[in-house]
């Protein structure tokens, strides 16, 4: 089945709430998975919630990596949607997965951009 791009959807459970809690280190976890792919990174803004949470994002030309925590159930979900060949979306998961220390992680992968399949 062709399409024209692949996103990934992360649930990550049990990870350490204070790596959920800190900005830098998720910032750094989501730029370098994307680098050390290939993607292109193009920008990247992350916000910290009070009293605790993160969302962030890493907007790559092949379209982009996100994140959004929350520490006080120690889990995060994870968004990696790439357009195109240039990199396995699957590597930068790994990457991501391994950074944050998630226990029993979960991916799925959505087809985007499937054309040709009744309306």
């Amino acid at each position: 089945m062709n399409a024209l791009g692949k996103h990934l959807l992360l649930e990550l459970k049990d990870c350490d709430p204070s790596t959920l809690d800190d900005t830098e280190l998720l910032r750094d976890a989501l730029l370098s998975a994307a680098r050390e792919v290939g993607a292109t990174i193009v920008g990247e803004s992350f916000h910290r919630f009070q009293p605790h949470g993160i969302s962030g994002v890493v907007i790559i030309a092949e379209s982009h990596l996100c994140i959004h925590t929350w520490p006080e159930h120690k889990y995060a979900a994870v968004d990696i949607f790439t357009c195109g060949d240039e990199f396995n979306p699957e590597d930068a998961a790994s990457l991501v997965i391994q950074r944050l220390g998630a226990h029993d992680p979960w991916l799925m992968e959505v087809k985007r951009g499937i054309f040709g399949y009744g309306r």
